[in-house]
């Protein structure tokens, strides 16, 4: 019985450690997307533009510390966008057309999620 509670033990312990490690990582993360004032320049009608983009599907793209303004590239139909030196396509998904574009360049949302980047929004520079 003893060795059996001591077994429940270590693996308590050890899921506890890995829901601690797992909310650190997501909080470090969020804190990389935070506005501490380096956009405080940033007119109000383009801060409002970044706050009211919303992607096909419905969900909101974020903010303007979320966006990453980019060079894109269109390749077969789909649009490119570079993202840590590498060129990424843009899933059909994720691209906005309706929303105008005011920052005059294409901007990017995305993550990395376990080695990968998951791209939620794009707005072409020319997008109408």
């Amino acid at each position: 019985m003893r060795e059996w509670q001591d077994a429940t033990r270590r693996i308590m312990h050890r899921l506890a450690l890995c829901i601690w490690l797992a909310a650190m990582t997501a909080l470090t993360s969020a804190a990389f997307a935070f506005d501490n004032g380096q956009y405080d320049h940033v007119p109000p009608d383009i801060r409002a533009w970044f706050k009211s983009v919303i992607a096909p599907n419905g969900v909101p793209c974020c903010d303007i510390s979320d966006g990453h303004r980019t060079d894109y590239d269109v390749r077969g139909g789909a649009y490119w966008v570079p993202i840590d030196g590498q060129w990424i396509e843009v899933p059909e998904r994720a691209i906005i057309r309706d929303r105008g574009n005011p920052v005059g360049q294409a901007v990017v949302w995305y993550v990395h999620h376990r080695g990968a980047v998951i791209i939620s929004c794009f707005v072409p520079a020319d997008a109408v």
